[in-house]
């Protein structure tokens, strides 16, 4: 049975004799926890949702999912906490009593890690143990997921699988390695239902706009509509597996869904550099890149431009997108202190156990993403993303973000 089948085959509500299933969602706001709430929501569950009390709204990937809890019929109900406040997640797992509890919070930035290395260990590390505590001493019977990382494996040779041995080259990476470990011995100690998801490198419209994929097709988006020059990036030459994370959640929900506990790589089984991303988006944008010079002195060069590819209907005419012009630059500031250089998964225990089959290639992958950012800054992107989203199946999202942020108290 592959992926699709798996997930439309399995009724959640017949587990409960037609009650909804409860999921509790850390890091609901974020790319993985927007959509897997919209996928739970698909299937009929009631999600509950912790975020972090802020003087500004960070919840426009919600938004348009999200209804007053006062309104009958609600399923989407959000809670004010954080990892780093044990007493309120077990006052959360004790009230709300989750079936399920995907924990996808986390300082979840390569680079940031290294500025705050102290910050990240204990919302990333430590915080997984709060909250594997606060499901242990409130005594519910619930199944749990943790998002692990290929960061996990740093510079051990690829491909990568669950017996590849852990070698982590960033304080995000030893943070996680710390987190994996606690919810092993919590299955093994406690005889919880808990997985390790080890999951690579995915990405989408909603990826945090400073991660490298996403900072690319803006910078495209924005360079065509005038409003930004040129791209800045660091090592070019790292090679990730690169997957589309609507289809990374539906394997978190699927893990939780077997009659027993375990941990799974998730990848597609290919790894492509950043050069390559970087190539690959500006040409289905209309625009070549020829690369000149060396080391931080490289840079990327429009070799042709073809200014029909995209329906520019709000293009500022003054952009000088031309042969020869720069538009990528190298800045040694991205660079990391130490570098993972090579990540590739191998798939063949989640392919044989739960049926995975990536939908979405790499090069469909950057055709996604670069439609919705030209969409993001008003032109009218080649389209053939958007398509490839509809003819795929991924019908509980459309990778919407919303257009004005709501006033709501916390459910």
């Amino acid at each position: 049975m592959n992926t699709t089948n798996a997930i439309n085959t399995i009724n959640p509500t017949d587990q409960k004799n037609g009650v909804p299933m409860k999921a509790l969602i850390t890091g609901i706001t974020g790319q993985d926890g927007s959509y897997l709430a919209e996928f739970l929501l698909s299937k009929g569950y009631e999600v509950h949702g912790l975020i972090r009390r802020a003087s500004t709204f960070n919840t426009g990937r919600i938004d348009h999912i999200y209804t007053d809890p006062h309104i009958a019929g609600t399923k989407l109900f959000l809670h004010y906490g954080d990892l780093s406040d044990s007493g309120q997640l077990i006052n959360l797992i004790y009230n709300i009593q989750p079936d399920e509890v995907y924990h996808v919070g986390a300082q979840s930035h390569v680079k940031v890690s290294f500025d705050m290395p102290e910050y990240t260990g204990d919302i990333t590390g430590i915080g997984t143990t709060r909250l594997l505590e606060a499901i242990r001493r409130s005594g519910i019977k619930t199944k749990f997921y943790q998002a692990s990382s290929s960061e996990l494996f740093g510079a051990s040779p690829p491909p990568q699988s669950e017996t590849t041995y852990f070698y982590p080259r960033s304080p995000y990476a030893a943070a996680k390695i710390y987190a994996y470990w606690m919810v092993t011995n919590y299955r093994e100690g406690y005889n919880m239902f808990a997985c390790n998801g080890i999951l690579f490198n995915h990405e989408s419209p909603r990826r945090g706009e400073t991660f490298v994929t996403r900072k690319i097709t803006r910078a495209i988006a924005n360079i065509l509509a005038g409003h930004q020059k040129k791209l800045y990036l660091g090592n070019l030459n790292a090679k990730r597996d690169w997957g589309f994370a609507p289809e990374y959640v539906e394997m978190m929900w699927l893990m939780l869904q077997q009659e027993k506990p375990d941990d799974y790589v998730v990848g597609t089984g290919e790894s492509h550099s950043i050069r390559e991303f970087v190539e690959n988006a500006f040409n289905y944008a209309g625009i070549e890149i020829e690369w000149v010079d060396s080391g931080i002195s490289e840079k990327g060069v429009v070799k042709s431009f073809d200014s029909e590819s995209t329906q520019h209907s709000t293009l500022n005419t003054q952009h000088s997108i031309k042969t020869g012009t720069v538009l990528i630059e190298i800045d040694p500031r991205y660079f990391r202190p130490t570098e993972v250089d090579f990540l590739l998964a191998d798939i063949t225990k989640a392919r044989k156990q739960l049926g995975w089959q990536p939908r979405i290639t790499f090069s469909e992958l950057v055709k996604i993403m670069v439609d919705y950012d030209l969409k993001l800054v008003g032109l009218t992107p080649p389209g053939d993303g958007i398509k490839i989203c509809q003819a795929k199946n991924f019908c509980y999202t459309e990778h919407a973000f919303a257009t004005n942020e709501r006033i709501r108290d916390a459910g």
